[in-house]
């Protein structure tokens, strides 16, 4: 995927400035304008339609990293990264391509193994946690699944945006399924998609309940670790981080007793942030790099994240996210995080309780 780098951004003095996106959707096939398209950053609270003219306006952009996206009904879902800083970006003409398939209907009414499907999806995308109580799928007609009974994997995607009421956190969540993949063999689970963030209407207790919720849902979560680790504030910020070293287990076999791995947890001395944190050579974007396994706490709780390493280096950004979900593996705290305890990547937690 190319990045398309605007913007520098380094200081705190930069990092209070909210910018704008401007740009102009169109149809490739004859440049005419497309109105009414869906423009957003992916995973955060910003968004907007395009006009009649195909123009379109994105205020209130934080500065960072987001993949931008485009998407409207016949056209093929345009995507892209930028990064944003201090200076308003204006994009280069956006010319979409018609779609040359469609999805087929799926039908749901009396189709019990859909059902069941569903059932299995949605305790994965959505989750089981007190939060994924108060979330549910409003439209769950846009999706598609399918079981392997053989593999006894479960996939899926959306022919449109999954609308999603998240009760607990107060946000309204249009996600665009790109993958969902479960397998019930190995209990590996990985799914990406685009999303954008909208806050549910509600009373000032509502709002109040939803600002202290968000915040407890970030406190010691992956995003705030991220950002303390560039902030170089793991200590400040009541992070620990251990190594893990993990060897696999030659009497291991799958269904028996045995542990997989043979695992030892150095507990001393802990980890600081020049021994896991690269810069690169590309503004905006960071990495991880560990021979072994980081093992992560948090004071707030006794929830331990084991965070596995899959490639040489897991890039992230300014925001703290994750560029790709694929190259970490979740095990234990963070891994519990579903849609339920999903935040906009440009949230900010406020002061106080």
């Amino acid at each position: 995927m190319k990045y398309i780098l605007l913007l520098i951004l380094f200081s705190p003095i930069i990092c209070l400035a909210q910018t704008r996106i401007t740009g102009k959707v169109l149809n490739a096939a004859d440049n005419k304008p497309v109105a009414n398209a869906s423009v957003f950053l992916s995973n955060a609270t910003v968004g907007s339609k395009t006009a009649d003219d195909g123009a379109f306006t994105l205020v209130n952009v934080r500065p960072g990293q987001y993949e931008f996206v485009v998407s409207v009904v016949g056209f093929q879902t345009y995507r892209q990264m930028v990064l944003a800083g201090i200076d308003d970006i204006k994009l280069p003409d956006i010319k979409l391509s018609a779609k040359t398939t469609e999805l087929k209907e799926v039908t749901v009414v009396g189709n019990n193994d859909w059902e069941k499907n569903f059932e299995m999806f949605k305790s994965d995308f959505i989750g089981t946690s007190a939060a994924a109580q108060e979330c549910k799928i409003t439209n769950y007609d846009a999706l598609t699944l399918d079981y392997d009974k053989n593999t006894r994997k479960l996939t899926g995607l959306s022919n449109d945006f999954l609308e999603i009421e998240n009760k607990y956190l107060g946000y309204k969540i249009k996600y665009l399924l790109q993958a969902f993949d479960k397998d019930n063999r190995t209990g590996m689970l990985y799914f990406a998609g685009s999303s954008l963030f909208e806050d549910m209407p509600g009373s000032l207790s509502q709002k109040r309940r939803w600002q202290k919720r968000r915040k407890q849902t970030y406190i010691g979560s992956s995003m705030h670790f991220l950002r303390s680790v560039l902030a170089d504030s793991m200590d400040a910020e009541g992070f620990s981080v251990m190594r893990l070293i993990r060897k696999p287990n030659p009497g291991y076999k799958e269904g028996g007793l045995d542990a997989k791995y043979i695992q030892t947890l150095l507990k001393t001395p802990l980890l600081k942030v020049p021994d896991f944190f690269r810069q690169t050579d590309r503004d905006g974007l960071y990495a991880l790099a560990f021979t072994d396994c980081l093992y992560i706490k948090h004071r707030s709780n006794n929830l331990a994240t084991i965070l596995n390493i899959n490639s040489p280096y897991a890039f992230f950004d300014h925001n703290g996210i994750i560029d790709d979900p694929a190259a970490v593996v979740f095990e234990g705290g963070w891994g519990r995080y579903r849609i339920a305890e999903l935040l906009p990547v440009d949230f900010v937690p406020t002061e106080g309780k």
